[in-house]
C-alpha cells in the first residue's frame, strides 16, 4: 500500500513539474511577442497641441 502511494506521489510530482515547465515557456514566448510589436505612432504632445490652439485663437 505505502509502495503505490509513495509512486503515485512521485508520478504526479514529475507530471505537475512537466506541465508548469511547459506553462512557464508557453508564457515567455508570449511576452517575448508582446515586446517585439512597436509601439502605435506618437501624435503631436500636450504642448504642441495647446501652442497650436493659442495661435489659432490668437489669430481670431
Amino acid at each position: 500500500m505505502y509502495g503505490d502511494f509513495l509512486t503515485n506521489l512521485i508520478d504526479f510530482i514529475i507530471v505537475a513539474f512537466v506541465m508548469f515547465a511547459i506553462i512557464k515557456g508557453i508564457n515567455a514566448t508570449k511576452k517575448k511577442e508582446e515586446a517585439a510589436a512597436p509601439p502605435p505612432p506618437a501624435g503631436p504632445s500636450q504642448e504642441e497641441l495647446l501652442a497650436e490652439i493659442r495661435d489659432l485663437l490668437a489669430k481670431k
